[in-house]
């Protein structure tokens, strides 16, 4: 095994420490807050986090271990375990296995720490937390929430964590923790410039500043450089020490009593005032970035070396040598010991199997997906179907039914209280539930997702709304790095229910331009293991968004509920006045991945969603006089995608115009043609898409939408030269 020098500088430093006589030093005395038999556990977890480190280069070179980061020089973090309960909630950074041993030692029982670890570096499909999947600091009887090495982007839904303690306690609704709990999350000097990290902490601020509890303890990792780049000498300090609304703490990380007692003030500071809190703990990077990583590239010899003596693996042994509570001898005893379990352990999981094949891979997102779509919904006893309604009265409709049945559900976004939405879709709502379980956001959509990634782990059961589909862009990677892959990287044990209302799609006329009238779901579509449900018709919306909340609730699965701004408030489908668009209230359900078929004409099947399904059924009327006989199916689910239903409806005809309203490239017909040369389709096809363009302002977004007049001209060119 190739020498690191930090481990052999350790080595010889406490080896060469010529030790007086041995008299032991009360602790307390000596400045330090920690009773001995504490500082010994937590040295413990310190040399147990280093061996896991040098470990992981051993797999790597026996090509048993995979990329990782490693935790050297940021080993002071288990102090901010010891000063914390084991109950209190923690968001992660990749350097923690300093808190997440000591951690462990504070629960009894559970699995073998370092074992985890290890089966976790070797992709072990044993391994408890990710099942192999990743290599993740998470337990769930630890109350550590996996995360994996994106930068930053726990940060709001430990925002929404700290904000569902207190709200779930208002409501009288279960909580996932204690109702005194703080939520811990860390993260790196060079993470907290990302526009994720500001913004969740700007969330905690301006939610605090408005006498709203949220206990949070956000512990910045410093150690002076991301990956290459230094980070300015003083550049944290000058940022978060002075901020209103934002307590500061500052310790050293190489001593670990100073982190300890620090951390201990700052925690209870949260714990009693609920608000948030900054803990600036100076660190140091040793062994480079990650595995692969080499450092002689970018940091001098010297940089490297001036920090060993900052090693708080080196700091805390000398402490309990100059205390008399271990001997030099004694401390390299203990941290031989430590590396010949890591070893016995490491060289015992290295033949450990993987994932044997795609389906255990993707076990976790398969079986929520069946979970989800056998998920039965919580309706009023003996609801009345009642006069017709709109898309948007519907969707009212069943918000306040969600409410009513639901008591941990919450709705909130841009404008949903007050005003009711833009569209006036949530008109009332807060009247009815109260300001607790209906409110205002701020202008942030990625606070916005993470306050439902938050709730939804916590208990609750978020609804949240992103004002237009093309503001989702500013925050697709909440869903897609966040809420997608929990259930992933935790096999299941942690969930993310949640259903994110998103008003979308084009045809406003104009109004508003591509940021009003936007298109493009690609970003969506992608996404493993979400719901993506497109309601056009009003009996369809309701039922869809209660079958949406109940694959959120009984499944904890992301719902992505997209609602057709131009049709909200459509009454008429062939003229004026006909009230045709209209539906009573839902009494039937809509299964996900069901479609909806529209008449039984033998010569074409079009297949279509959205706005898509009203130009459809009017485009189908025409054809009827040109004695084109057609069936119209409407997607309804766009994942997953009923790829049954499709393949039905298009062997019925074998000519089938796939109708797309969002873009040629990436749009929705991509999938379904896909679908249908999957599933053995031979007969004659066609797609009309819009263009591959932003959605201008005025009648010139006619230019780039698809319209009535091409998706006919479609159907005759399709039909004419296969009769």
């Amino acid at each position: 095994m190739t020498a690191e020098p930090i481990d052999e500088y350790f080595t010889t430093t406490i080896g060469a420490i010529d030790e007086p006589p041995r008299t032991t030093r009360d602790l307390v005395e000596a400045g330090c807050a920690l009773p001995a038999r504490q500082l010994l556990s937590l040295f413990d977890a310190q040399v147990s986090s280093r061996h896991l480190d040098l470990a992981a280069r051993w797999l790597r070179e026996q090509d048993k271990g995979f990329y990782t980061i490693g935790s050297s020089g940021h080993e002071g973090n288990a102090a901010i375990a010891a000063a914390l309960r084991p109950t209190d909630p923690a968001l992660l950074h990749y350097r923690s296995g300093g808190f997440f041993l000591a951690r462990a030692a504070q629960v009894q029982g559970g699995s073998d720490p370092l074992r985890d670890v290890l089966l976790g570096l070797v992709a072990a499909a044993d391994e408890p937390i990710a099942g192999g999947r990743h290599k993740v600091f998470g337990r769930f009887d630890l109350n550590v929430i996996p995360q994996t090495s994106t930068v930053a982007s726990h940060l709001p839904r430990a925002v929404g964590v700290a904000f569902s303690i207190d709200r779930a306690a208002k409501l009288g609704v279960r909580c996932a923790w204690p109702a005194d709990a703080i939520v811990v999350c860390s993260f790196g000097d060079a993470s907290v410039n990302h526009s994720t990290a500001l913004g969740a902490i700007n969330t905690a601020i301006h939610t605090a500043y408005q006498g709203v509890p949220l206990p949070l303890l956000l512990v910045c990792e410093d150690n002076g450089i991301g990956v290459s780049t230094k980070t300015p000498t003083g550049w944290i300090a000058s940022n978060f020490a002075l901020r209103d609304g934002l307590a500061y703490f500052a310790a050293d990380g190489s001593d670990v009593c100073d982190t300890y007692s620090t951390a201990l003030n700052a925690a209870e500071w949260v714990r009693t005032q609920r608000k948030p809190a900054f803990l600036h703990l100076r660190t140091v990077r040793l062994m480079g970035h990650a595995g692969s990583d080499y450092e002689a590239a970018y940091r001098s010899r010297a940089d490297i070396t001036a920090d060993y003596d900052r090693d708080p693996v080196l700091c805390t042994a000398r402490r309990l040598i100059e205390s008399g509570h271990l001997t030099s001898k004694e401390v390299l005893t203990r941290y031989e010991d430590v590396r010949a379990r890591v070893r016995t352990i490491a060289e015992q999981v290295g033949a450990s199997p993987q994932l044997s094949d795609a389906a255990a891979v993707m076990r976790p997102l398969t079986d929520a997906t069946v979970e989800a779509t056998a998920a039965k919904p919580r309706l009023p006893h003996n609801p009345t179907p009642g006069p017709p309604l709109t898309v948007a009265s519907a969707i009212n409709r069943a918000l306040q039914e969600v409410l009513a049945e639901y008591p941990e559900a919450l709705i909130f976004g841009e404008d949903v209280a007050r005003k009711g939405g833009v569209y006036g879709v949530t008109r009332g709502l807060m009247k009815k539930a109260g300001a607790a379980r209906v409110f205002d956001t701020l202008l942030d959509e990625q606070a916005i997702l993470g306050l439902a990634l938050g709730a939804g782990v916590s208990g609750l059961l978020p609804i949240a709304e992103i004002q237009y589909l093309a503001f989702l862009h500013n925050a697709a990677d909440q869903i897609r790095g966040e809420a997608a892959t929990l259930q992933f990287f935790s096999n299941r044990q942690y969930r993310n229910p949640l259903v994110v209302r998103i008003p979308g799609y084009g045809y406003q006329k104009g109004f508003g331009g591509h940021f009003h009238n936007d298109n493009a779901i690609a970003a969506l579509r992608d996404i493993p293991g979400i719901v993506i449900a497109s309601p056009a018709r009003p009996d369809d919306a309701a039922a869809m968004l209660h079958q949406c909340v109940a694959a959120a609730q009984t499944a904890g699965v992301p719902c992505v509920f997209l609602e057709p701004i131009a049709l909200y408030q459509t009454r008429d489908l062939y003229s004026y006045g006909d009230g045709e668009w209209l539906a009573p209230y839902p009494v039937d359900p809509a299964p996900i991945g069901e479609a909806r078929t529209y008449g039984d004409g033998p010569d074409l099947t079009i297949l279509t969603f959205g706005n898509g399904l009203r130009m459809s059924l009017r485009v189908a009327r025409r054809l009827a006089e040109r004695d084109i006989r057609t069936r119209v199916g409407d997607l309804r689910w766009l994942a997953p995608l009923p790829v049954a239903d499709i393949l039905r409806e298009a062997n019925a005809t074998s000519r089938v115009l796939v109708v797309d309203e969002t873009r040629r490239s990436g749009g929705v017909s991509e999938g379904v043609i896909a679908a249908l040369v999957d599933g053995g389709y031979h007969g004659s096809l066609a797609r009309v898409c819009s263009e591959d363009s932003f959605i201008p302002l005025g009648d010139a977004a006619r230019h780039v939408l698809l319209s009535e007049e091409a998706i006919e001209a479609a159907a005759i060119a399709l039909t004419s030269r296969t009769r």
